[in-house]
């Protein structure tokens, strides 16, 4: 007896098996929901940031005359006056160095503490190993808002209140939940003979976690370190509790741009995008660790 073609199938020329018309409007229905989401991406984020990025080319007089759509049927518009008045601004430079030295220590104490603490809970033996991670779980509930308060209290007394220093130990401080969680997971799933084997081989936990843990974690810590560095970068609400105006990072000083100066779009259009290109250079440059970071355990 000859085989049944699937339900949804048709058998086409030379024995080939065609789609039917179930499959064809299942089909025609995911491309049409990735189209929509396209078109809703261009719409509600690309647009408006192709916009931004126009007008931070434009005088403010032709700002507060005309719409930024304007420049493309007069380009003469453009101008690099905006940016050179910004990078001449000592309050948005200062700030700009400011958040740099925040956010590139921020994030590699995490990376650090993240790592060795989730080698431990993945593959050490230890009292309360499995009760101390669920703690570690636990935190990641607790809101960032909650804390404010007794931690400023607790700075103060320290006598760091106001200053960088404040603002990159809160950041590590609620950074290292989510960081000892993610690489944990990553870690436990890295094969046990693995390091069996360099065990046999006179290794010290010190030599597996550095010569075989983390080659093998590479791209889940690169996935950590972006989102880290990311989440400080941009993040205002720490920065406005903690930092003084002299350690202030440059989101809170195009925020005080802002209550000064109100609608100062050309110089509040540029700082974004400063704000803006150093994330993009970080992100494209460790994008391939990213994507495996990501799909990494979806396939077994």
């Amino acid at each position: 007896m000859s085989a049944v073609p699937e339900v949804g199938s048709t058998v086409g020329g030379g024995g080939s098996i065609e789609r039917g018309p179930v499959a064809r409007l299942v089909g025609a229905v995911g491309s049409g929901v990735v189209q929509a989401v396209l078109v809703f991406v261009a719409i509600f984020w690309l647009v408006p940031t192709f916009g931004l990025l126009i007008a931070s080319f434009r005088a403010e007089a032709d700002n507060n005359a005309s719409g930024w759509w304007t420049v493309l049927t007069k380009p003469a518009q453009l101008t690099l006056e905006n940016y050179q008045n910004l990078l001449q601004n000592d309050t948005i430079t200062h700030s700009f160095l400011n958040t740099i030295y925040i956010t590139v220590p921020a994030t590699l104490l995490v990376i650090i503490l993240a790592s060795l603490a989730a080698y431990a809970f993945a593959w050490l033996d230890f009292p309360g190993r499995d009760w101390l991670f669920i703690v570690v779980v636990g935190l990641l509930v607790v809101p960032i808002q909650v804390a404010l308060i007794p931690v400023a209290q607790l700075f103060g007394t320290l006598g760091i209140f106001g200053t960088r220093l404040s603002v990159i130990l809160f950041h590590v401080a609620f950074g290292l939940p989510f960081a000892v969680f993610l690489l944990r997971n990553f870690f436990a799933g890295i094969p046990r003979d693995l390091l069996e084997a360099a065990r046999m081989d006179g290794g010290s936990e010190w030599t597996i976690f550095r010569k075989v843990i983390l080659p093998l974690g590479l791209p889940a810590i690169a996935s950590l370190g972006i989102f880290q560095f990311l989440w400080v970068w941009n993040d205002l609400l720490i920065a406005l509790v903690f930092a003084s105006s002299d350690a202030a990072p440059l989101t809170v000083a195009l925020q005080s741009q802002v209550r000064q100066f109100g609608a100062n779009i050309d110089l509040l259009s540029s700082g974004a995008f400063l704000s803006l290109i150093v994330p993009l250079i970080v992100f494209f440059s460790f994008q391939r660790y990213f994507v495996q970071g990501v799909m990494a355990g979806s396939v077994k």
